[in-house]
């Protein structure tokens, strides 16, 4: 089997050094890529120690993972050589349950497999983005646009959809009004999908000294949740101060 360079932990809160794993060989619906960028977030830092007991090891995070296409199987259609791509937290899933027909697979009845530090359904662990190379099923790969770094795209491939499926599930646009709670690395994230589809941001966070980068965002309001007065002035409908720009809820 293919073998390529990676950051590993052998177990629990051990600490990441360089190791060599093993990628499968090429089946026929496979992907080779290999990785240019990957974020680490909340998830990572959970599985490392194992927090949740739920984590394989030796263990290689990294799940926003995006790089560039080396080789495919012989059944992929939708990527060729040198096509920029990226990988987020799914890498597979029984593709035949009901959910999974409607394309909901993070709802698999089998349950979906992780990235990294999981069991597939062959008995292998996932190895994830902390590596210079990564195999793939074609379905769980997805195009980069040409115009998009591949460094500001990877943190889209986890903390960027999980904000965006629920704004576009519940319609979020012009005419709507959106609360984004904390302003930290999804909560950054959520400000500038949702003001970027039209809606009217409001920023809730304990912490003041977010507000110019939550209005720098696009949030037109800012509430401190900490002060009983923003949060009842956050009930009421927020419209943009056409002379002064932006203002806090109620003002």
């Amino acid at each position: 089997m293919p073998s390529t360079l990676a950051l590993s932990m052998p177990s629990p809160g051990a600490p990441l050094a360089p190791a060599t794993i093993e990628r499968r060989a090429l089946r026929d619906d496979d992907v080779r890529i290999q990785i240019a960028f990957t974020g680490l977030c909340h998830t990572d830092l959970l599985l490392a120690p194992n927090a949740w007991g739920i984590a394989s090891f030796p263990l290689v995070p990294g799940h926003e993972i995006t790089g560039i296409v080396t080789e495919v199987g012989a059944n992929v259609t939708k990527f060729s050589v040198g096509d920029r791509v990226g990988v987020g937290i799914m890498v597979n899933c029984c593709g035949v349950c009901a959910n999974c027909q409607s394309g909901n697979e993070n709802y698999c009845t089998k349950g979906y497999v992780w990235s990294f530090g999981w069991r597939d359904y062959d008995g292998t662990i996932t190895f994830g983005g902390l590596s210079q190379s990564i195999v793939v099923r074609e379905p769980f790969v997805f195009r980069i646009p040409g115009d998009l770094g591949l460094d500001v795209a990877a943190s889209v491939l986890c903390a960027g959809v999980t904000m965006y499926a629920p704004l576009k599930h519940w319609h979020a646009g012009p005419g709507t009004s959106v609360a984004i709670v904390g302003m930290g690395g999804l909560g950054h994230v959520g400000v500038k999908i949702a003001a970027a589809m039209g809606a009217e941001v409001t920023m809730l966070s304990r912490s003041p000294g977010k507000k110019d980068d939550a209005l720098r965002f696009g949030a037109v309001s800012y509430a401190d949740t900490t002060d009983p007065r923003h949060v009842r002035r956050a009930r009421q409908p927020v419209r943009p101060d056409h002379q002064h720009g932006v203002r806090e809820p109620g003002h």
